[in-house]
C-alpha cells in the first residue's frame, strides 16, 4: 500500500504515500467549506414549504419577534433542524474516517458495520420500556446499542478463517443490521411504539429541537476535539499496526480511544436523525482523494464536507417534492449505494 519511506526526526523510517499532504487544498476546503456551509444554512432557512426572504431570516436571527409567524418558523423549526443536520453530518463523517483509519477497511461506516442498527434497537427498547426517558439518557443508551452492534459484527466476522477481512465485515454488518432492525420493528409492533420510531426508520432532521442540540453539542464537540487529538496516531495506525508499533505507538490505547469516539459520534447522531447511512463511507474517501492520507487534515475536512452534504441533502429533500418531504436517508442512499458497489467491486479485484 505504502511504497515510499522517509526518515523521521527520531531516526525511524516512516512509510508515506505518494499522495502527500496538500496544505493549499486543505486550506481551500476548510475556508471554502465554511463559506459554503454558511450559504447552505442561509438557503435552507429561507427555502421550504414556506419561502422566506433573506431579510426576514436576518431579522429572525438577530432581532427575534415571537409574535411574527415567520420568525417562529425560523427559530423553532428551521434553525435547529439545519444546525442539527450540520452537526450530525460532521459526526457521521468523522466516525467513518476514524473507523477506516483504525481498521484499514475502505468500506467501514457506522451504518454498514451495525452501529446505527444497534443504536436503533436501543432506542426501540427505551421507547417500549422507559417511555419517559430524558434525551440525555437516550443518547447514552444509543452509545451502548451502537457498541453492541459493532461488537456483534466484529465478533462474527472474526470467526471465519482468515479473520475480519473488509468483505466479511460488510457481510456480517449487513446480516447483523438486518437482524437488529427486525428486532426493532418487532419491539415497535408488540409494544405499539411504531409511531415514535417511524422518524428514526426514515432518517431525517425534521424533528430536531433546540434542547436536543444543547445536549448533543458537548458530546459531539468533545468527540470531534478528541478525534483531532488522535489524528496523528490514526495516521500511523492507518499505515499498518506493525509500523505504528515500530514507531512506539500504543496501538491498543489508540484503538480504545478511537472506538469510544466513534461510538459517541455515531450514537448521538442516530439519537437525533435515526438511520442515515453512507455519510461516513462517502466523505472520508472523497476527503482522502482531495487532501492526502494525513488524518490531521482528513478529520477537519471530513467534518466540514459531512456537514455540507447533510445540509444540502436536507434542502434537496424538502424541495424535490414540496410541500412533502423526501426522507433524508433515502436521498443520501441514492449516492451512497452506487459508491458502495464501486468500492466492493474494487476490493474484490484487489483480493
Amino acid at each position: 500500500m505504502m511504497d515510499m519511506v522517509e526518515t523521521t526526526k527520531t531516526g525511524g523510517r516512516l512509510p508515506v504515500s505518494k499522495q502527500r499532504a496538500r496544505p493549499v487544498v486543505v486550506s481551500l476546503i476548510l475556508l471554502g467549506g465554511i463559506a459554503a456551509l454558511i450559504l447552505g444554512i442561509a438557503l435552507s432557512v429561507s427555502f421550504g414549504a414556506a419561502d422566506i426572504r433573506f431579510v426576514t431570516v436576518w431579522e429572525a436571527v438577530f432581532r427575534y419577534n415571537p409574535e411574527l409567524t415567520q420568525h417562529q418558523i425560523i427559530q423553532e423549526i428551521r434553525l435547529p433542524r439545519i444546525l442539527g443536520g450540520a452537526m450530525v453530518g460532521a459526526g457521521f463523517a468523522v466516525a467513518g474516517a476514524l473507523m477506516q483509519g483504525m481498521t484499514r477497511n475502505p468500506m467501514a461506516d457506522s451504518g454498514l458495520l451495525g452501529l446505527n442498527a444497534g443504536a436503533g434497537l436501543a432506542l426501540a427498547l427505551c421507547f417500549a420500556f422507559f417511555p419517559g426517558l430524558s434525551f440525555n439518557l437516550l443518547i447514552l443508551f444509543s452509545f451502548l446499542g451502537a457498541g453492541a452492534g459493532a461488537a456483534l459484527v466484529f465478533g462474527i466476522s472474526s470467526l471465519s478463517k482468515g479473520g475480519a477481512t473488509p468483505v466479511r465485515l460488510v457481510l456480517a454488518g449487513a446480516a447483523v443490521s438486518a437482524l437488529l432492525v427486525a428486532l426493532s420493528e418487532g419491539v415497535a409492533l408488540y409494544f405499539q411504539v411504531g409511531q415514535d420510531l417511524a422518524f428514526w426508520y426514515a432518517g431525517g432532521v425534521a424533528g430536531t429541537k433546540w434542547f436536543q442540540l444543547k445536549i448533543m453539542l458537548p458530546w459531539v464537540g468533545g468527540a470531534l476535539i478528541g478525534a483531532m487529538a488522535l489524528s496523528r496516531s490514526i495516521t500511523m495506525l492507518s499505515l499498518g499496526e506493525e509500523v505504528a508499533v515500530g514507531l512506539g505507538q500504543r496501538t491498543g490505547l489508540v484503538k480504545l480511544a478511537g472506538t469510544i469516539i466513534v461510538l459517541i459520534l455515531a450514537g448521538s447522531s442516530v439519537a437525533v436523525v435515526g438511520s442515515v447511512g453512507f455519510i461516513g463511507l462517502i466523505i472520508p474517501h472523497l476527503t482522502r482523494f482531495l487532501v492526502g492520507v494525513d488524518y490531521r487534515s482528513i478529520i477537519p475536512c471530513s467534518a466540514i464536507l459531512g456537514s455540507l452534504l447533510t445540509v444540502f441533502a436536507d434542502l434537496a429533500a424538502r424541495m424535490i417534492n414540496a410541500p412533502a418531504e423526501t426522507p433524508l436517508g433515502a436521498l443520501i442512499a441514492l449516492i451512497g449505494v452506487p459508491f458502495f458497489l464501486y468500492l466492493a467491486r474494487k476490493e474484490r479485484r484487489e483480493l
